[in-house]
């Protein structure tokens, strides 16, 4: 597991408040925190220090984040703050401009500068929900006047990189609890190649990017659409080189080392057995002939499956299916099948 867990049901319900009060001012830059939900506050939140990088997902009750002119001058870490709005409204004014954001947008702000953050409704006593992450300046190889143009803004994450970016920061936080302390360095570096992928596409500058931040988001968005695309019994190397307009040799190149050593290849085959799996232990699935559940996982014929799943598994389709669905095999054994890396069947 990576990080610390905070939930205010530990503390007695007098002191919530002023313990996360005092806890998010000590974790992130100073600021002056009140609610018009003192009495009843709640918060949940985990903070995960990943190398430099410290991610922290959270809810609580609504909440004002102030940090003054005063508190600029008293503390500065020197670091963005992004967030990544999950429920809720909030409002920020920050470097003279003031926005609205909602759920599925983004912001970043910057602690050499004051902010104010605020419900946009501070009696409403929903939760508000996000995905923290404090990032040192220094790391970003951004300017910092081209970072100032999107500071205060709300940036959607459903549009270009930041799709990237949002999807991997809720698969960190889905995660967290599987994560050991050696991937945290790992992941920071994933979450600084993301921010600046993402802040760049903004710029216009991806040219000011290092090659290894180009080539981690790239080998991310391949990843991605490999996800999208498995249905397609055309998905092959070649096929995704000229979706993204880099060579072959490019795409053998860049995809293995951030992911795990896994070729582009070996990749879609388990991802596809791994989809078929999940088909066959499904009971909606029971009755759905093998041949539809290969196609439906882009492989054109069910001998293609049965093969390339025995060899995965050690079971036929048909086996494997009957044994998961009626609890025949020993407890615990059917959840165990093993991660598929390799491999000569050619499923994809």
């Amino acid at each position: 597991m990576i990080g610390i867990e905070f939930r205010s049901d530990d503390i007695p319900e007098a002191d919530r408040f002023d313990f996360w009060r005092e806890m998010v001012s000590r974790t992130r830059s100073p600021c002056d925190i009140t609610s018009t939900h003192i009495t009843d506050f709640w918060a949940r939140h985990r903070l995960m220090e990943l190398g430099p990088v410290t991610v922290w997902p959270t809810s609580f009750r609504p909440a004002r984040y102030r940090r003054s002119p005063r508190l600029v001058r008293q503390s500065d870490p020197e670091l963005y703050h992004l967030t990544l709005l999950l429920d809720g409204r909030m409002a920020l004014d920050h470097v003279g401009r003031t926005d609205v954001f909602g759920p599925g947008d983004l912001h970043i702000a910057d602690s050499s500068q004051p902010y104010d953050l605020r419900p946009v409704d501070q009696e409403d006593p929903g939760a508000v929900r996000g995905i923290g992450v404090d990032l040192p300046k220094s790391l970003l190889p951004l300017p910092a006047h081209r970072v100032r143009e999107l500071l205060g803004r709300a940036l959607p994450g459903s549009v270009g990189t930041a799709v990237l970016l949002t999807e991997f920061l809720l698969g960190v936080e889905r995660q967290a609890d599987l994560l050991e302390p050696r991937d945290a360095p790992r992941l920071g570096t994933a979450t600084i190649d993301l921010v600046s992928a993402w802040l760049a596409h903004l710029l216009d500058s991806e040219a000011a990017l290092p090659p290894e931040s180009r080539q981690q988001v790239m080998a991310r968005r391949v990843h991605a659409f490999i996800r999208r695309n498995l249905h397609d019994p055309e998905l092959t190397p070649p096929a995704i080189a000229g979706a993204h307009h880099i060579s072959l040799s490019y795409l053998h190149r860049i995809f293995p080392p951030h992911n795990d050593g896994e070729t582009v290849a070996a990749c879609i085959r388990r991802l596809r057995l791994e989809g078929a799996r999940r088909d066959l232990a499904d009971p909606a699935h029971r009755t759905t002939a093998i041949h539809t559940v290969a196609a439906r996982w882009g492989i054109p014929r069910a001998s293609d499956l049965t093969r390339s799943f025995r060899a995965a598994y050690g079971l036929s389709p048909r086996e494997y299916r009957l044994q998961a669905l009626t609890g025949a095999r020993n407890e615990g054994a059917v959840d165990a099948a093993p991660t598929i890396r390799g491999g000569s069947a050619n499923t994809g």
